[in-house]
């Protein structure tokens, strides 16, 4: 739970996220689309007391100017986390260029890849730190 008297190092922030991950993965199983794994793990996290931002702009600095971005974050979490969900076969190279990617332009510093696609989703994540 979050709690403000002691905050989470980041090991127990995403060992927490992790979680509430497997929860929903063992509720919903593999097969679904990203965004409902999405949803239901914002859920579980807001229940937990934490607080999330959903799909949030990327920012891209490019030779000191702040550039439209496409690309969003599907969830950060204490500010401190970054989660980006897949549904896929298996992780490609691109998706942890990716992740790494967003911490080196957030600032944030750890970032799970959670890929709800796999039997048992700890085969299907990957923690990644700056």
């Amino acid at each position: 739970m979050a709690d403000n008297k002691r905050p989470f190092t980041n090991d127990l922030l995403t060992e927490s996220i992790i979680g509430r991950a497997i929860e929903v993965h063992r509720i919903l199983g593999p097969g679904l689309l990203e965004s409902n794994y999405e949803e239901c793990l914002c859920w579980e996290l807001r229940q937990a007391g934490f607080t999330i931002a959903r799909q949030l702009r990327v920012p891209v600095i490019y030779k000191g100017n702040q550039l439209a971005s496409p690309y969003r974050l599907d969830i950060v979490v204490e500010q401190r986390v970054i989660v980006e969900i897949k549904a896929v076969d298996r992780f490609a190279p691109v998706h942890e260029a990716q992740l790494l990617t967003y911490l080196k332009h957030t600032g944030i510093p750890v970032g799970l890849l959670l890929n709800f696609n796999t039997p048992v989703l700890r085969d299907g994540l990957r923690r990644l730190h700056l």
